[in-house]
């Protein structure tokens, strides 16, 4: 009952921030600060608000401390007789204020904290992190553990406001606090201003021997976890594998690694802490011995109060609690410091595939492509490069369709990506329908091809959902007339995932594992059916089907290759034979190009290929 009172109020807080920022997504800076400070605009009023709370509250306590210093004293000169009649209701009233006062600023203070600031802060960074991720070019994956950067996701946002916060807290507290007592103490007398003063100094060199290795040793933990968590990522991806060689040991000990690297890092980190507590609590102990001894001197001689002896030694022992939490709090913030620094390295990194400003949409009218003088290279290791494509001439009539024909590392899949702009070329131009496709958006690229590659992996959502994904606004007959024209339909109202959700409702798991090769294939091809694009890449489209299958869905595919514009792929030949033209690949260059009959009359490489296929498959030893 008393949740559904306060219902609206902290929902109210809760709205104060949009956790899901809209508008155009951008890299986040390189540095620390301005990293921090990117993620950290939208919640700026907010954080000042809370840091004002938090110095209410912080004076507030100091307040009390002195007032009971000084209620101390009063009471020890008071009369008794009368006393109530007296004094009682101002008692009674200031009794009040403290109940209710306090307690009121805290409420401010966290809904402030908790309902507008806690959830919706990291979440501001995940999102715009995740946006930002999204457009991170195929390489960046191809040289990132998965893992590793949905980590460095999910704990650099949530690391930016601990930071944020604890710098922002404990600069508060720190100044109040030690401000406060300095006034308090000093004001009933200069010696007691003694222990504080040389505790302080024993303190900040803690904290600037202490400190910076924490901080060090932080930052070498963080990369190591980062590491650790993508080698066990990395090995629960690709159980298939693993449990396919029955290297388990293998994987125990390539995991292993990465624990036993973050556990040096963990043991550095626990021995300083060892250390620092220990030089901690002897300067405190020293503070409260030192404090209570000059208070106690002072008294004795008359030069202060009862009260200010009360008021010392309470104040001396917050700030010993208070200073223990302190150096641990800036601990733990180096710590997040150097988990911000460490997905700093990866997340404000600049996509190398970008849109040109205010990039139109492409528009295709008949789906005639050119490449002209391609030239593309990989860029390897210690700055040297694999060059696939120098000089690459290409034309491609509208509604054309060809083969591409070649051993594995002739440049075929590389062309399909180029076309697609997974990568950018280093020298000519790739034309569809006369626009340059690096002056058009890469999303409205995209939705203009439709490609089905030999290695189909599906998203961990429903057959439905992965059907229609490049088609959103399809209607569940057009998916159902796809799984038919793909021959899904055969296996799909089998289907039946853990959770008992059946058919098209059924969830696939990562990257489609619960479904065979030729599954995934069919449920791939039932996509590109459903998104009817005008120009159409067949990478191996039909490589994990049986001969049955593949022979039902070749008839489909020729129906959907009516009026595109197609480019396949196959180390099997006879899938290919029938197009309008076949071109033969050779390290990068066309070397034959023909229909089926022309390139078998000239005898040459295609002829050759031809004749030694065994079992319908383009034979590696070329």
């Amino acid at each position: 009952m008393f949740s559904r009172m306060l219902h609206p109020l902290f929902r109210y807080f809760e709205t104060r921030v949009n956790p899901y920022p809209e508008g155009e997504v951008q890299t986040p800076p390189q540095g620390l600060l301005p990293f921090i400070w990117h993620f950290s605009r939208p919640v700026l009023p907010l954080l000042l608000l809370m840091t004002l709370f938090t110095a209410l509250v912080s004076s507030a306590e100091v307040f009390f401390f002195s007032y009971m210093g000084e209620l101390v004293d009063w009471l020890g000169h008071v009369e008794r007789e009368g006393f109530w009649s007296a004094h009682g209701l101002w008692l009674a009233g200031i009794g009040i204020m403290v109940l209710l006062g306090l307690p009121l600023l805290v409420l401010g203070q966290s809904l402030i904290t908790h309902q507008s600031i806690f959830g919706n802060y990291p979440m501001i960074g995940r999102w715009l992190s995740h946006r930002h991720m999204l457009n991170q070019s195929l390489a960046f994956y191809q040289d990132e553990f998965a893992g590793r950067v949905s980590q460095k996701v999910m704990q650099t946002a949530l690391a930016i406001r601990e930071t944020v916060t604890k710098v922002m807290g404990l600069l508060v507290y720190a100044i109040v606090y030690f401000t406060g007592a300095a006034i308090l103490l000093g004001r009933a007398d200069l010696w007691l201003l003694l222990p504080l003063g040389l505790w302080l100094i024993g303190y900040l060199a803690i904290m600037r021997f202490f400190v910076p290795r924490l901080r060090d040793v932080s930052m070498a933990q963080a990369d190591a976890r980062a590491q650790m968590t993508g080698r066990v990522v990395d090995s629960y991806s690709n159980i298939q594998t693993i449990k396919l060689f029955a290297d388990t040991d293998r994987e125990q000990r390539y995991a292993r690694e990465a624990m036993e690297t973050f556990m040096v890092t963990v043991h550095r980190q626990m021995r300083l802490v060892t250390i620092m507590s220990v030089c901690l609590t002897l300067l405190n102990t020293a503070l409260l011995v030192g404090t209570a001894g000059m208070a106690i001197s002072t008294w004795y001689y008359d030069a202060i109060s009862l009260g200010v002896l009360t008021i010392a030694i309470a104040l001396v022992m917050r700030i010993r609690f208070m200073s223990d939490w302190i150096l641990w709090e800036v601990a733990g913030l180096f710590e997040n410091i150097g988990t911000v620094q460490d997905g700093m390295n990866t997340i404000a990194r600049e996509p190398t595939i970008r849109d040109v400003p205010n990039a139109p949409a492409l528009e295709v009218s008949a789906g005639g492509i050119r490449f002209d003088a391609l030239r593309f290279s990989y860029e390897q290791a210690k700055g040297e490069s694999r060059t696939v494509f120098d000089g690459l001439n290409l034309t491609i009539a509208p509604g054309e369709k060809i083969g591409l024909i070649g051993r594995s590392g002739a440049g075929k899949s590389t062309l399909a990506n180029l076309l697609l702009r997974f990568y950018d070329v280093q020298g000519g131009r790739i034309m569809i329908d006369g626009q340059d496709i690096s002056q058009v958006t890469q999303t409205s690229l995209r939705h203009q091809i439709g490609m089905v590659t030999q290695d189909t992996s599906l998203l961990h959502r429903s057959l439905r959902d992965n059907i229609r994904y490049g088609t959103p606004q399809a209607s569940d007959e057009d998916v159902w007339t796809a799984v038919c024209r793909a021959h899904a339909d055969a296996f799909i109202n089998d289907l039946v995932d853990p959770k008992g959700r059946r058919g098209l409702d059924a969830h696939v798991g990562e990257r489609g594992v619960k479904l065979s090769g030729g599954q995934r294939q069919r449920i791939a091809i039932a996509r590109v059916l459903l998104k009817n694009a005008p120009i159409l890449v067949l990478d191996e489209a039909t490589s994990a089907l049986d001969s049955e299958v593949e022979a039902a869905i070749q008839e489909q595919l020729d129906t959907l290759m009516e009026g595109k514009t197609v480019i396949a792929i196959a180390h099997r030949l006879s899938t290919i034979a029938m197009l309008d033209r076949l071109i033969v690949v050779e390290q990068g260059q066309i070397v034959e190009s023909g229909t089926h009959a022309e390139l078998l009359a000239q005898e040459g490489i295609y002829a050759g290929l031809w004749k030694r296929q065994s079992g319908g498959f383009l034979g590696v030893d070329m």
